[in-house]
């Protein structure tokens, strides 16, 4: 197996007492440099804190040598396209920004920005947090296993306002939803 606590931990631009810190319990610096070197066992505990502390996925702190990982080879700048210095691992972004969990919507039929094939992968937050979603798209749960996908533009006590994607559709209300999910990221094939 291959250790790659410290290629995530670069790419998220965080120091080795940043990590340590995030853990919980904190830890040492050291503790954390000598589990991503190698000197120290990785334990599944350990997996657990660091991949929390780095917002990733326990599993991706390892991988097995036969497998093949995406790499990052070019960054686009202002001047073109560049190569980087060494290529680095590609991390699927799947970060748990406050606790919440990872929700996909499928789109089958092209509507505003979105087109037919495209994943729109979405994290959940609590009615609370509706004050800073406003002009994001979210999706709410409705009565009957049903939901509604729009931009949030208005919020009145427990009524929050959807404006569906499509041209001429017309704004959703809804009534206390249980939970909303705020677009987080966009994977589109080309």
């Amino acid at each position: 197996m291959i250790n790659r606590i410290r290629d995530i931990r670069k790419q998220k631009g965080m120091t080795l007492a940043e990590v340590a810190a995030a853990c919980n319990p904190a830890t040492t610096a050291q503790t954390i440099g000598r589990l991503e070197t190698g000197m120290r066992n990785l334990s599944l505990t350990w997996m657990n804190r660091i991949g929390e502390a780095l917002g990733v996925d326990p599993q991706t702190l390892v991988k097995g040598e036969a497998q093949e990982q995406t790499q990052v080879i070019a960054r686009l700048t202002e001047a073109g396209a560049e190569s980087l210095s060494t290529p680095r691992d590609a991390i699927l972004p799947t970060e748990l920004v406050d606790g919440g969990s990872l929700v996909c919507l499928s789109i089958e039929t092209s509507q505003g920005e979105y087109r037919s094939g495209d994943q729109l992968w979405m994290r959940q937050v609590s009615p609370d947090e509706t004050a800073n979603l406003i002009n994001r798209d979210v999706l709410a749960p409705r009565s009957g296993g049903r939901f509604a996908f729009g931009r949030l533009i208005d919020r009145q006590g427990s009524l929050v306002g959807l404006l569906p994607p499509g041209i001429g559709q017309r704004q959703i209300v809804i009534d206390s939803p249980a939970w909303l999910a705020v677009a987080e990221m966009l994977v589109r094939k080309l």
